[in-house]
């Protein structure tokens, strides 16, 4: 961990590591040209600067100038001396670092005209002659030299002590340049911003997976465990990302500072404070704060949260004013606005809804926050005016300190509070990169009071000796149960608000989706079978012909061979009559109903077309011959035109790059879509090189390159129940697999060979041959998911390198756990979420659904008595179709519920399927209409159902076959009433009738002619009363209630 912390370079003989020179060229560019731009403002008018980098050490500690060298050469370089003049860099270093640094000397040059010297020390070396060299350079004939360096960085180690004595031994003079290096590194670049958001979300992560879950087991459970203990253990996993549920390799993260956890009156909200070893207390009105920071390749993050215990009313007051505070501190962190904004922004709130706690607040809002955890320059308090730019990155906390509580605890009277965030600030607006980890006080207050009275025991009990105290472990355990619904529909409460306002948005701006953009209908290509009247072929008979190579019909008129082009035929059908055959062929001509943008009748709008034309032979065998070589030549054309219009419409793709060096491969896949063609499939490789894919077999024609540019999603799933292991990868833009076109390719292969017993005997479970093979099975499962566990291992680490971290690539594992059995197109399949879709993969066609492309769920055919219900997905593009999952089992519900609330999808629910396409297209020709409305919440069916509780029973889904049904409007109003009513609410509605609507003997008359319609007079008197009164359930509606009164029944019309 040593190593991580201090970015020693990497020795040359591990091989794996180069300075990514491109990277180093853009940012000396912005270096030099901030020192000549503000040489006077930030940089002390300096003509050279010296940077020295210490020598390694144990100690977390944040240097300017191992930050240079992270920043300009992507690791830090201990020991390393390096001088900028105006045309010249100079570095002193060791050989070996020396041959690292040799690749930047010629893009040095050629890019910017800036030398790069190196001057190599050796082991023994003092390295006194190569500064006498350095010093040289920077000397200038009678003119005074002005020399920046970083003032507050104490010279470490013999080197830098020597080249400090150096420096103040010669007659420069020296300049404190910590201010330029401030300004450099304030405004971070997107592959910066990138890494900052990957060690963002770890932090995020460890605290939302790790740390909350281990603090409700030691609560629940009553443990006793030290601050410093929960520290350690959150390092831990912050140092191994897999226990967090983070997808990053443990080489490249770090922590930023040790884990902070306080409790039990003790509180230190400045930046050093550290975990004591008191044990974690948390009873009544008790307050944790948690403190968590991680680096990814040397960028920090920054993410701080407070648990209340029982919270007093003046507690959670203090957390809702503090919470408001910060996120009006986040709002104002936009470019253009003063530094200072933040902080005014966030006492403003404070004033506003909680004046007693203002001075309690913290006198800055945060700082800074990339290479460096606290960045000089950027502190966010009320005197700073340092303006905003769009790519600086901030670590918001806020806190109130010192806080008291009259209650003669002092463990509790005394409390803190503080909520921390990463923020970027962004063009649009600024973006929470921990937003991972919850906030809301619904998600960081925990109440026990309850338990504690259902907790005491009985008298009774104690008088017969008994002991009831009932368990307070299991009283958590429903509590938390009854607590985890009220926090979902809460949670779905926030979403449905959230979901409205960003819907409004999108519509007030127009952004209601752009479709695919493909028509329905596209011209025909150029019909020319010849060029010119030489081309046409003789023939000696004056008979039909078919010329496959030309696409043309060539048929005798006048004594002329006249060719019409195979696809101007409509159809053409032979017949016999007598000795003769005849053969018709019909055109396609304008206003037989054909394509309105066939070409000829866009181009020669005004011609005459032959619509139809026979001929008579006695040769049937040729006629019969004509019309199946027009026949099959006519699909072939079609074929061949709808492939040309399929290839027309993809996307240029860029060309694949070989690798130079063998590349990582897997052998013996098969690939869907299957190739087309005859013959043997054949099994290919599949290969990963520079910046794609390669699928190729034995034929030289099956080959399909997929850009790793155009992959939107990669997915691996082994093999567990299946029986494929597969890798898919669903694209951007379609490409060609053969002649289909497509977004989806998958590669896979078969775990175990389907056989069927020839015999009709049942073999023995304890049958050696049965207990082998079973052995084999596993045993070739395991192989084949350990190779392609392997393969998605190293293209993983490919997809690591500098030229593919902007992709931001990474394999998706289904959750077989959260999957559940659904239709999404004909035939019932197993869908499973992944962290980023939700994907069936097994059977074709293939079901991909990006999760954040969605806009909301319907849960439809939900409500008692249902075995399965159905789910409509929405998507944020209007104009793309609702999709639909039918037959779900209703034992999936509460766990598809559960998941979609933690992937913060706003859902409702119906006792019926909707019409979708209409009710988009009101939204989108009307979006003011639909915003007034309410938005998303004419879904929400939860005041209805309580107004209707007492009328819908557990057959409300029955539709009596009997009955014709009724017109679309009444079948809406009245899909929620009961269809069948008990004897009691006949007698009821009996009085309420004879009102308005019709009689009981003008439903008998309708009753009995229908009963004569359908032929069953024979049916009994009680059989035709029950007719009747479904007859009367169908036609009923809803009326009108009155609030103010009792509801009344619906009545028959």
């Amino acid at each position: 961990m040593a190593e991580a912390r201090n970015g020693n370079a990497p020795k040359a003989s591990s091989g794996g590591y180069e300075i990514n020179a491109d990277i180093f060229c853009k940012r000396l560019k912005n270096f030099y040209t901030n020192w000549k731009e503000n040489k006077q403002a930030f940089w002390g008018s300096a003509d050279a600067i010296t940077v020295a980098a210490p020598p390694p050490s144990e100690d977390l500690r944040y240097l300017k100038s191992s930050a240079l060298n992270v920043w300009l050469l992507g690791y830090e370089f201990p020991e390393t001396i390096m001088v900028f003049m105006e045309s010249q860099i100079h570095f002193l270093c060791s050989q070996k670092k020396a041959s690292l640094l040799e690749v930047l000397k010629k893009p040095s040059k050629t890019s910017m005209g800036i030398d790069i010297v190196l001057h190599v020390k050796g082991r023994n070396d003092s390295g006194s002659a190569q500064m006498g060299k350095i010093c040289e350079s920077m000397s200038r004939a009678g003119v005074p030299v002005v020399v920046g360096s970083i003032a507050k960085e104490t010279p470490e180690g013999k080197l830098l002590e020597a080249w400090d004595e150096k420096l103040k031994g010669s007659e420069f003079q020296i300049v404190d340049v910590s201010g330029g290096f401030s300004e450099i590194f304030a405004v971070k670049d997107e592959a910066e911003i990138i890494s900052i958001k990957k060690a963002a979300f770890l932090s995020a992560s460890v605290l939302k997976n790790v740390v909350v879950p281990r603090l409700e087991v030691i609560i629940d459970e009553e443990k006793r465990v030290t601050h410093s203990g929960l520290m350690e253990d959150t390092e831990k996993a912050i140092l191994d990302p897999q226990k967090a549920k983070v997808k990053l390799k443990a080489e490249n993260v770090d922590i930023c500072y040790p884990p902070v956890f306080q409790s039990g009156g003790e509180f230190d909200l400045r930046p050093g404070a550290v975990s004591n070893d008191e044990n974690l207390y948390y009873e009544a009105t008790g307050v944790i704060v948690c403190a968590i920071g991680s680096r990814y390749n040397s960028y920090c993050s920054n993410v701080s949260r407070t648990y209340l215990i029982d919270a007093e009313p003046v507690q959670g007051k203090a957390y809702k004013v503090l919470l408001k505070a910060q996120e009006a501190a986040i709002n104002a962190l936009r470019s253009g606005n003063p530094a200072s904004a933040a902080y005014k922004a966030a006492v403003e709130v404070v004033q506003r809804d909680g004046a007693e706690f203002l001075s309690h607040l913290t006198k800055s809002a945060g700082t800074g926050i990339g290479i460096e955890f606290r960045e000089s320059g950027l502190s966010l308090n009320a005197r700073n005016d340092k303006v905003l730019r769009a790519g600086m990155v901030f670590n918001v906390a806020l806190g109130l300190q010192n806080l008291q509580l009259q209650n003669g605890n002092p463990k509790t009277q005394n409390y803190s509070l503080s909520i921390a965030d990463t923020v970027v600030v962004r063009d649009k607006g600024p973006e929470i990169a921990t937003a991972a980890s919850s906030k809301v006080y619904t998600d960081v207050a925990y109440s026990f009071n309850d338990e504690e009275e259902e907790d005491k025991p009985q008298p009774k009990a104690e008088a017969n000796g008994v002991e009831s105290v009932i368990s307070r472990t299991t009283l958590r355990s429903d509590n938390q149960e009854m607590t985890k619904e009220e926090q979902r529909r809460q949670h779905q409460a926030e979403l449905a608000r959230q979901k409205n306002e960003e819907t409004a948005r999108r519509l007030a701006t127009g952004g209601i989706g752009s479709g695919d953009g493909h028509s329905s209908s596209k011209p025909s290509s150029e019909m020319i079978s010849y060029k010119n009247v030489d081309d046409i072929p003789s023939a000696r008979d004056l008979m039909i012909q078919v010329d496959t190579k030309n696409d043309a019909v060539l048929v005798p008129i006048y004594g002329v061979m006249i060719p019409f082009h195979v696809a101007t035929i409509k159809s053409v059908s032979s017949q016999q009559d007598g000795g003769n055959s005849y053969i018709r062929i019909i055109f396609n001509v304008p206003g037989t109903g054909f394509n309105a943008n066939y070409m000829p009748t866009t181009k020669f709008p005004s011609s005459i077309y032959v619509k139809e034309i026979s001929f008579r032979s006695k040769d049937s065998r040729h006629v019969n011959q004509v019309v199946q070589m027009i026949k099959s030549h006519k699909r072939s054309v079609a074929m061949k035109e709808s492939e040309k219009a399929e290839r027309a419409t993809l996307v240029t793709q860029e060309k694949l790059q070989l690798s130079k060096t063998k590349p990582i491969r897997l052998s013996d896949l098969w690939i869907r879509p299957v190739f087309g063609g005859r013959g043997r499939k054949m099994t290919g490789t599949l290969e990963s090189h520079y910046n794609g894919f390669r699928y190729s077999t034995m034929r030289a024609e099956e080959r399909v390159d997929i850009m790793y540019q155009n992959i939107k999603h990669a997915f691996f799933q082994p093999a567990e129940k299946e029986m494929i292991t597969l890798l898919h990868f669903h694209l951007h833009n379609h490409i060609m697999v053969g002649t289909k076109k497509t977004k989806d390719v998958q590669f896979f292969v078969e775990v175990m060979d389907v056989v069927q017993t020839l015999g009709g005997a049942r073999r023995s479970m304890y049958d050696p041959d049965e207990i082998e093979e079973e052995q084999q099975e596993r045993d070739r499962k395991n192989k084949i998911n350990g190779e392609f566990q392997a393969f998605v291992k190293r293209v993983s680490e490919l997809w690591e390198q500098p030229h593919l971290k902007d992709l931001e690539l990474e394999f998706d594992i289904p959750f077989r756990e959260l999957g559940f059995h659904g239709v999404p197109h004909k035939a019932s399949a197993f869908i499973v979420p992944t962290v980023n879709c939700l994907v069936e993969l097994i059977e074709t066609p293939f079901l991909v659904i990006t999760i954040s492309e969605i806009e909301i769920v319907n849960l439809e055919r939900v409500g008692l008595g249902q075995k399965a219900f159905d789910m409509a997905i929405v998507f944020k593009d209007f104009k793309r179709d609702v999709l639909r999952i039918d037959a779900i089992p209703s034992a999936s519900l509460d766990g598809i519920k559960e998941w979609l609330n933690s992937m913060d999808i706003k859902y409702y629910e119906s006792r019926m399927n909707l019409n979708w396409r209409p009710i988009l297209k009101t939204i989108t020709d009307d979006p003011e209409k639909f915003i007034e409305d309410g938005g998303w919440e004419f879904l929400n069916m939860e005041a209805s159902d309580s107004d209707s509780e007492g009328s819908e029973e557990s057959d409300q889904g029955y539709e009596p076959s009997d009955v014709e049904e009724e017109s679309e409007s009444v079948e809406e109003d009245s899909e929620n009433e009961s269809l069948v009513e008990s004897d009691e609410d006949e007698e009821e509605e009996e009085d309420s009738e004879e009102e308005e609507g019709k009689t009981w003997d003008e439903l008998e008359a309708e009753a009995r002619n229908a009963d004569k319609e359908k032929g069953d007079e024979s049916d009994s008197e009680e059989e035709r009363r029950r007719r009747k009164v479904k007859v009367a359930g169908k036609s009923r509606v809803p009326d009108v209630r009155d609030s103010r009164g009792p509801a009344k029944r619906p009545k028959v019309r």
